[in-house]
């Protein structure tokens, strides 16, 4: 949970200063925050994370804890490897997106970490 809340409060910090050139490093930051809440959410939930290469594990495996972030762990995987690796810079609906799933998927791993 600390990673997240790391990532999280970085990407929200860029936020407050102004996204300007930044908005492939805030998706990259809010697709890390949701990984580690995922991985949160899943240890939490199930006493386990995913530890495979396949992305879509992870996805499936948060799916028994919570549909909704595992939706959301979906969306900001997708948009992991054009934000991390290409120049192509990611587009406002992307970040808006990548934002508002990170938030959904830590938030809910605090609710959850709050509740053990």
């Amino acid at each position: 949970m600390a990673k997240a809340d790391q990532f999280w409060e970085v990407a929200c910090r860029l936020v407050e200063e102004d996204l300007g050139n930044h908005v492939d490093a805030y998706v990259t930051l809010c697709v890390h925050a949701g990984i580690a809440a995922a991985d949160a959410l899943c240890c939490a939930g199930l006493g386990e994370h995913a530890q495979g290469e396949s992305h879509n594990d992870a996805v499936q495996l948060l799916a028994k804890v919570d549909k909704d972030a595992s939706r959301a762990l979906s969306a900001l995987l997708k948009m992991k490897t054009k934000a991390g690796y290409t120049h192509t810079p990611a587009t406002t609906e992307e970040v808006k997106r990548a934002g508002r799933s990170a938030e959904l998927l830590v938030v809910a791993a605090r609710r959850k970490a709050s509740h053990l």
